[in-house]
């Protein structure tokens, strides 16, 4: 289990790493340099958000407002979520 981040923490994608619409398939992908993953509609909705500026917080908020969901929820998948990348080296988060 990957540490959990805090929650005033500012993500970003990596370098090299970017989120793109394949337009072919119809299907987000997020390419980082020899990886491309598929990820699920509420990865992309938390990805589409990761903007270097939002922090942590700032992006569960949003996620609230949009689908009216449970804020401790959001709150750990949100965190689960973003820690896996970092482990893998996709995402950095400043403090």
């Amino acid at each position: 289990m990957a540490p959990a981040l805090a929650p005033a923490g500012i993500p970003r994608l990596a370098r090299g790493v970017r989120l793109r619409h394949d337009e072919a398939r119809g299907q987000w992908v997020l390419l980082a340099p020899e990886r491309v993953l598929h990820p699920d509609p509420v990865a992309v909705e938390i990805l589409r958000r990761v903007d270097g500026a939002r922090t942590i917080d700032a992006i569960v908020d949003d996620l609230i407002l949009a689908f009216a969901i449970d804020r401790e929820r959001v709150a750990g998948d949100v965190d689960a979520f973003l820690a896996n990348l970092a482990l893998k080296g996709m995402v950095e988060v400043a403090t």
